[in-house]
């Protein structure tokens, strides 16, 4: 019996170590820099990897490099991200029902290091008249139709250095077509409320 055990735990050793020489060797394609949703992949865009498990995963062999340079990408590709096959075809971005809107950020209206898929809410506060104060937010999930503060959650692209002041950025969003319409076309200043993880 303790034979027959040993024999069973010598022959799950053999193939896990077996597995993982061949799974060590299988290379696939990386993402080298970031890549719009619709843009044409080059070959300066792509890279080599090594992967040690990649079962369940619908990564695209390095030798099929050829076969994706040229293609648009479906999604936005990340720097650093292994290239999937879903990624690669015709654009699918942004999602039905969703838009994506760059907004300006002043300095001090954005938490540091806001990283890409951060869920956000969006202020547009209007700039005050004369002699009448700012007005409250409204405290509605879709922005207000009415004068006063628009607000609405979307999901942080990407975050640029700004041209028009020093620390600030440009920030790109996706949020739902109608609120992207209506903070899109508000007038005032910008902040960004970094919110936690649904659930």
């Amino acid at each position: 019996m303790v034979l027959g055990v040993l024999l069973v735990l010598s022959t799950v050793v053999v193939f896990w170590q077996t597995d993982l020489r061949v799974n060590a060797n299988q290379s696939y394609l990386s993402v080298a820099r970031p890549v719009p949703a619709g843009q044409v992949i080059a070959d300066a865009d792509l890279r080599v990897v090594r992967v040690a498990n990649a079962s369940g995963l619908a990564l695209v062999p390095a030798d099929q490099r050829s076969q994706v340079v040229g293609r648009t990408t479906a999604t936005p590709l990340a720097a650093g991200s292994l290239l999937t096959s879903e990624q690669v075809g015709p654009a699918a971005w942004p999602p039905s029902g969703e838009a994506v809107i760059a907004l300006p950020v002043k300095p001090g209206r954005a938490p540091v290091g806001l990283a890409p898929g951060a869920r956000v809410i969006v202020l547009v506060v209007p700039p005050p008249t004369a002699g009448q104060p700012v007005p409250p937010p409204d405290n509605n999930a879709a922005p207000s139709g009415t004068s006063g503060v628009q607000r609405a959650i979307a999901t942080l692209v990407s975050a640029e250095a700004g041209e028009d002041q020093v620390d600030s950025q440009l920030v790109t969003l996706l949020l739902a077509a109608d609120a992207a319409e209506a903070i899109a076309s508000a007038t005032g200043d910008v902040s960004l409320v970094h919110l936690g993880p649904e659930g």
